[in-house]
Formats: structure tokens, sequence, C-alpha cells
């Protein structure tokens, strides 16, 4: 079977997230297990008839053997492949397989993480991995992982295409105004790119406002076969594309500073489901750091890499980039530039499920102006926010940062 007879032949059918924050007295797996019943109860399912999982974590090697152990599950199909924060897009491919081929009916893709607030927390991990993990090329040198790679990626990018501090402050400064939108954002203060130019600096060009927050959470989706998916309760987000590319773990290794491995699985992803750029109506980008927004959306060719190039939205006539996500750890919509009308950040693939299903409520700023393009949303009303509701299909693009990309689609 060639990876386009796979187009559209299963789809995302139940979605649950616990929100960013701090979850004091938690596991890990108790998050998992909270947002893994969540998007089981959206697709009207249960646990007895999941027979697929995809998981993974930072801490436990056997965590494939465990979630489904916790969750009660019988599991025909396992894939706890590890690769940072795009593992959850990448699952996208062996769960396809799996379900088309019949090795199981339908795959559960989860995730939990206390990271915030666990006694052995990132910094615990980070530090043992210089002895579990280590990366000969870069942990004698003793860098701020990972902000340190990402301020080398940023360095780059202002030398070659005269990028600047107060540009990469504008996605932090959207971020925000997309997160105080957002109930369940964990940092929803007023926020000037003077206050992010002022900040702590952590790795020079990256200040403290650059870069992640580091938060608790949960997040999980379900995904079956189309032909089951029409039966079930909720509209089918069908997966259209989906491709992963690795280059590299350690930036030191990285061909080239300012191209990251989207540009090739962005391209793969695009070939499978039969579009490209100018299709995309949903962005969704990891920008765990400021300069990973800037990277993506040129990658994924949404714009170019130009010296000169201005990067400010609202401020002159060319292709426009408004950027926020991740590093603030909410889950909102954002136009990105003339092709993509919202750019969607999470670590899961819940978020962007739920905006093609028209499902995600008051999420957008009146700035944005009108759809130039009238089949994914609309505003009905003015405000701080508008309403959005789906009115006859919507387009996804998924990415995370370690050259992970899907396509999906929901058509009413």
């Amino acid at each position: 079977m060639t990876l386009q007879a796979l187009r559209g032949q299963t789809a995302i059918v139940g979605v649950g997230t616990l929100g960013c924050g701090e979850a004091h007295g938690y596991t890990e797996m108790e998050l998992l297990a909270r947002s893994a019943q969540q998007a089981v109860k959206d697709a009207g399912l249960t646990m007895q008839d999941i027979d697929g999982v995809c998981t993974a974590s930072v801490s436990s090697a056997m965590w494939g053997l465990a979630v489904p152990e916790y969750l009660g599950l019988n599991a025909r199909f396992i894939d706890s492949t590890m690769i940072g924060g795009s593992s959850f897009v990448a699952h996208l491919m062996p769960a396809m397989l799996a379900l088309v081929s019949g090795q199981c009916q339908a795959v559960l893709v989860c995730y939990g993480s206390t990271q915030r607030t666990a006694t052995f927390g990132r910094k615990e991990i980070n530090a043992s991995r210089k002895f579990l993990d280590p990366m000969p090329f870069e942990h004698p040198y003793e860098p701020m992982m990972p902000a340190s790679a990402y301020a080398l990626a940023a360095s780059r990018h202002m030398y070659q295409y005269g990028t600047t501090r107060e540009q990469l402050a504008e996605v932090a400064v959207a971020a925000r105004a997309w997160a105080q939108l957002n109930p369940e954002a964990f940092s929803r203060d007023p926020l000037t790119i003077a206050d992010v130019l002022n900040s702590r600096m952590v790795s020079d060009p990256l200040s403290v406002r650059d870069c992640c927050l580091v938060t608790d959470g949960g997040g999980a989706y379900v995904l079956v076969r189309a032909d089951r998916a029409r039966d079930l309760r909720q509209k089918p987000v069908y997966v259209l594309g989906s491709a992963t590319a690795t280059w590299h773990r350690q930036v030191a290794c990285m061909p080239d500073l300012t191209v990251t491995a989207a540009a090739q699985s962005g391209r793969e992803a695009y070939d499978m489901a039969r579009m490209g750029p100018s299709d995309i109506d949903v962005l969704a980008l990891y920008d765990a750091f400021t300069i990973n927004t800037i990277l993506f959306l040129e990658d994924l060719g949404f714009l170019q890499k130009r010296r000169g190039r201005c990067l400010c939205p609202g401020r002159c006539d060319c292709p426009r980039r408004q950027a926020g996500g991740e590093h603030q750890r909410r889950r909102l919509v954002l136009r990105a530039s003339r092709h993509v009308w919202h750019l969607l950040p999470d670590r899961s693939r819940a978020p962007v499920a739920r905006r093609c299903r028209g499902a995600s409520g008051e999420r957008r700023p009146d700035r944005l102006g009108q759809r130039q393009r009238g089949h994914l949303v609309e505003p009905v009303d003015g405000g701080a926010g508008h309403r959005i509701r789906a009115l006859n299909h919507a387009v996804a693009m998924a990415f995370n940062s370690f050259g992970s990309a899907a396509v999906a689609e929901m058509t009413l």
C-alpha cells in the first residue's frame, strides 16, 4: 500500500486535555489517565473498545507497558517511540498502519507530565541524561539545554537574515495576548515587547520570556478507521497526510542552523495529502521558543527565508505572521500568513481536532479582521474575542519540533 492510499483512511474521533498548570500531588500516570478517559468518552467509546496504545515518557523506559496496565487495556498494538515533543504526531503513522491492516480497531494516543511540580522533574532528568543518555558533542561544554540549542539557531538566523530581538519578542507578546483569551492558560498577565527585551537573559539572545514554560498537564486523542468513524459520536477529523523526518538530535549536528526537518516532513505530508501551503487553514506549531515559530513557518512554506523581510504583524503589506503558543502553555488560534487563517500551537493533536470540529469557543482577537476564504470560520460577534463556528470544512496542519508533520481535514 502506498502512503497516498492511506489518505483519509483513518480519523480522530475523540480528544481530551487537562489544560496546563500545576498538579500538586498527582503523578504523570494519573494525569495521562484522566485525559485518556476524557478522550475515550468524547469518542463515545469505553476503555474496553481500545486495543491500541501510543504513548511516551521522558523518564520511563517501559512506559508502553505501564500505561495499558494502569488503564486496564488489552493492547494488540503498542508504540512507545520517544522523540521528544513530536512523539505524539509521529505516533500517527504507525497507528494508521495498525488500523488499516486490521491489527487493532481503536488507538489511544496519550501523554501526561508533572515536570513542574514533580520531585524528580525536568531539571533532575536533564542532569541524569549526562550519564544515562550522553550527547558527546554538547554535554562536555555544559550548555543550558534545551534553551542554548535554540539560542544558537536564533543567533545564526539573526546573523544570516537580520532577524532582531524585537521580532522574536513579537512572538511572545502575541502568545500572551492569545493566552488572555483562554481560561486554561497558565500566564495571562499583560506582556509588552519592552517586557520581553528587559527580562532576564537565559541563553543569549533568548530571554526568559522567549522560553517555554514548564508546566504539568495531560492530553489524549482516539484514532479509528474512517468507516467506523462515521458511526461514532463526534464529527470525524480525517488524517490526510503524515510524515516524520529526523536529521539530528544534537544541535551541533545540524547541517544548517536555520533549516529544520520541517522542510522534509512538511513536504512529504503535503505530498501524501495532495495539498500545499495555500490549502491550509489551521496551522499548529510547537513553538517552545520564539525562534521556532519563525523557522517552522519558513520551512513549511508559509514564509520565505530572506534577509530584510518584515516579521512585524500589522505594520506593512508583507506576508504576516502572528505567533503564540506553547511557551505560554495555552491552546489558542491565530493567523499565521496570507495562506493560513489560524495558527494553533500545542504538543498534542487534541486542540487541532477541536478546531476542525469548530468546538474551541471564543478564542480569537478582533484584530484578525474578516475571513478571505469563507469555508473554515467566520466571526459572529465583536468585542475582545470572536466566536468561531465551522462553515463547511477545515484543513489543519500540525508540526512538532523534532520533525513530525500531519495534515487533517473535517468536512461537515
